[in-house]
C-alpha cells in the first residue's frame, strides 16, 4: 500500500524547474484577466507535476511515515520463522521456511535470515524502507556455541537494530511474557530453561548427538538403529522398521551414505512416523516413545526440583509427547501466554503488553 507523498503546504513551495515554465506561461496568459483563475490554474499543474513527476527515490509510504515495526524471528533446526508487528503487536506479515540454526554455518545462516525477513515484510505490503525502520529480535538454536554469536554479530542486517539470543531464551521469554517460570522445548532438539527473577539458567541442550533428550532428532535416531538392527537380524522387523528402511529400498549402505550427509532436522523428520506407529501399537515404536517420555518426565521434574513457578511445554513434538507423561508430571505443566515469536518480540523492544496481540 505504497502511497505518493501529497503537499503539505501551499504548492508554490514545490515549484521546481518541471512546473515553473508552466505555471509562468499561466499567468501571462491568464492573469491580466483573472487573477484568481490563473493562481488555480498555477496549483493544479503544480500538484501534478509533484504527484507524477517526481523520481521513486523522491516518494514513501505515507501511512507508514515515522512508524516503528518490530521484527521477531524464531530460528530452529528444522524451520525459521518471522513475525512483523506495528508498535501496538498488530501481525502485519509472517513468514517461514527452513533450517536457520548455527549449524548450517555462518554465511548460511545469514542468508536465510535476510530471506525470511524480506518475505514477512513483502507479505506485510512493506517495503525495504519500512524495514530499515524495524527493531529486530532474533532466538537462534546453537548460537550459544563457541564463537557463533560474535559471528553472526559481525554480519550486516538491513534493520534499525538487532537483539539476539537463543531459541530457548524467546520461547521462555514468550510463554510467561518476560516472567519468571521454565519451558522445556521438544523440538528438532530438547533443552530446559529456568527464568528466576534476574537468574536464568538451562539444562540439557548441549547439542545432537549427544544430548537432546526426548527431542525430534533423538527419536529419529533410534528409530533408523532400530531398523538397522531388523535390517541385519539382530531384532524382528515391525511395520515401523519397514516403513523406515523402504525409504532407503532396505538397503544398508543407502542408510549410512544418508548418515553421511545428514543433520539433526534430518532424523527430527522421522519423528511424527515414530509417533503414529506407537499410537497404532508398534512395538519398537512404543519403545522409543516410552524412553523418550521417560527422559521428557525427567527434565521436568528437574525443573520443578530447580524452582521454576511455571513450566511450559513448548516445539513442535510437545502436544504429542504429553499424552505419553504420566499425570503427577502433567500436573506441573501451565499453557504458554504466548509463544516463541512473542518472545522474539519483546527481545526486538516490543512492549510485553502488545506482545500476544492477534488480529
Amino acid at each position: 500500500m505504497s502511497h505518493k507523498r501529497q503537499p503539505t503546504g501551499p504548492c508554490i513551495f514545490v515549484l521546481n524547474s518541471k512546473n515553473l515554465p508552466y505555471s509562468v506561461i499561466i499567468f501571462w496568459l491568464i492573469g491580466p484577466v483573472n487573477v484568481t483563475m490563473a493562481w488555480t490554474w498555477s496549483l493544479f499543474v503544480c500538484r501534478y507535476q509533484y504527484n507524477t513527476i517526481l523520481p521513486n527515490s523522491e516518494t514513501d509510504n505515507g501511512a507508514n511515515s515515522g512508524m516503528t515495526f518490530f521484527l521477531g524471528i524464531d530460528a530452529g533446526g528444522t524451520a525459521t520463522k518471522a513475525r512483523l508487528t506495528d508498535g501496538s503487536g498488530k501481525i502485519l506479515g509472517e513468514a517461514a521456511g527452513g533450517p536457520a540454526n548455527a549449524r548450517i554455518g555462518v554465511q548460511a545462516l545469514h542468508a536465510q535470515l535476510v530471506d525470511i525477513s524480506q518475505e514477512a515484510v513483502k507479505n506485510a505490503g512493506l517495503t525495504r524502507d519500512d524495514a530499515a525502520a524495524a527493531r529486530c529480535g532474533m532466538g537462534i538454536a546453537g548460537i550459544n556455541r563457541m564463537g557463533v554469536k560474535a559471528d553472526i554479530q559481525a554480519m550486516d542486517f538491513p534493520f534499525a537494530s538487532v537483539q539476539y539470543s537463543s531459541d530457548a531464551v524467546i520461547a521462555n521469554l514468550g510463554a510467561h511474557l518476560g516472567g519468571d517460570g521454565a519451558i522445556l522445548i521438544l523440538g528438532t532438539g530438547s533443552v530446559g530453561l529456568v527464568k528466576r527473577g534476574e537468574d536464568s539458567f538451562s539444562i540439557g541442550g548441549y547439542g545432537f548427538p549427544i544430548s537432546d533428550e526426548g527431542s525430534g532428532a533423538a527419536l529419529g535416531l533410534s528409530a533408523i538403529r532400530h531398523a538397522l538392527r531388523a535390517l541385519d537380524g539382530r531384532t524382528r522387523p515391525t511395520p515401523l522398521s519397514q516403513a523406515i528402511t523402504k525409504q532407503f529400498e532396505h538397503a544398508i549402505p543407502r542408510v549410512i551414505a544418508w548418515m553421511d550427509q545428514s543433520a539433526p532436522g534430518d532424523y527430527a523428520r522421522f519423528a511424527p512416523l515414530v509417533m503414529d506407529y506407537a499410537d497404532n501399537g508398534d512395538e519398537i515404536a512404543l519403545s522409543i516413545v516410552r524412553d523418550a517420555a521417560l527422559h521428557v518426565e525427567r527434565f521436568i521434574e528437574t525443573i520443578v526440583a530447580r524452582g521454576a513457578p511455571r513450566c511450559v511445554l513448548m516445539g513442535g513434538l510437545a502436544q504429542r509427547m504429553k499424552p505419553w507423561l504420566r499425570q503427577r508430571i502433567v500436573a506441573h505443566i501451565d499453557e504458554p501466554m504466548g509463544d516463541a515469536l512473542d518472545g522474539a518480540l519483546i527481545l526486538a523492544g516490543l512492549p510485553i503488553a502488545c506482545a500476544p496481540s492477534r488480529p
